[in-house]
């Protein structure tokens, strides 16, 4: 199925700029999520000793409350989510705190996306903090995966909606600390049904599997949670 003809700049709009075209602001806060994304590797997987990590502990207490100082309330544009990427009236915003491929969120790997063809493509690398069975992914954070990049699939319909189901069939451990690729596709449309599939590959392994069907919005409702959240202006 083919996808809407200004997808390249669907994805663009919540993916965001390169490095070199990103503002100060921007660049700034992927910094801090990048620094903060090394710390959670690094933490999980310690063996400093307890005097060290009696610093470290301190250390991050003394980050938190020089940050508490400071008004908090999410401003930026829109959702940090693909699933519903700007499309039509929707919101215009990215998704740079996106705990899938926000490179502002410390929680994101992140996975990165791209189009290729009639695809859309993933690659991700987990670290430590995303471990399950011994030296593989937790299968949670495998389904986060799929969903985030088959919502961005479905958001290329130019109608895009929320994940009414996602199934995951899982076919091979994935590995940490290894460069994965996951390919999905749109595959069809019934009225507010989007129809999409993916797959996640290790080389030529097959890893896991799976399927989304998302379910196309009002964008009237969204705007409002995105006021409930955000409040009055400043």
């Amino acid at each position: 199925m083919r996808f809407h003809p200004e997808s390249a700049q669907i994805i663009q709009s919540f993916v965001g700029p390169d490095q070199s075209e990103a503002d100060d602001r921007r660049r700034l806060v992927w910094r801090l999520g990048d620094a903060l994304r090394e710390v959670n590797d690094r933490l999980v997987d310690t063996r400093a000793p307890d005097g060290d990590l009696d610093t470290v502990a301190s250390d991050l207490e003394d980050v938190a409350a020089r940050l508490a100082q400071f008004k908090h309330g999410r401003r930026y544009a829109g959702a940090s989510e693909a699933s519903i990427a700007p499309g039509g009236d929707g919101p215009q915003g990215h998704a740079d705190y996106s705990p899938v491929i926000g490179r502002a969120n410390p929680l994101s790997p992140p996975l990165r996306i791209k189009i290729e063809d009639d695809r859309v493509i993933g690659t991700v690398t987990f670290g430590h903090a995303y471990e399950g069975p011994p030296g593989h992914v937790h299968g949670g954070m495998v389904s986060a995966a799929f969903d985030e990049i088959l919502g961005a699939t479905q958001a290329l319909t130019g109608n895009p909606g929320m994940t009414g189901s996602l199934t995951v069939s899982y076919r091979a451990p994935t590995p940490l600390h290894t460069e994965l690729r996951i390919e999905a596709t749109l595959d069809r449309t019934e009225g507010r049904k989007i129809f999409t599939s993916a797959r996640l590959y290790n080389g030529e392994v097959l890893c896991a599997e799976s399927t989304g069907l998302f379910i196309s919005i009002d964008f009237a409702k969204m705007a409002s949670l995105v006021a409930d959240r955000d409040g009055p202006p400043s």
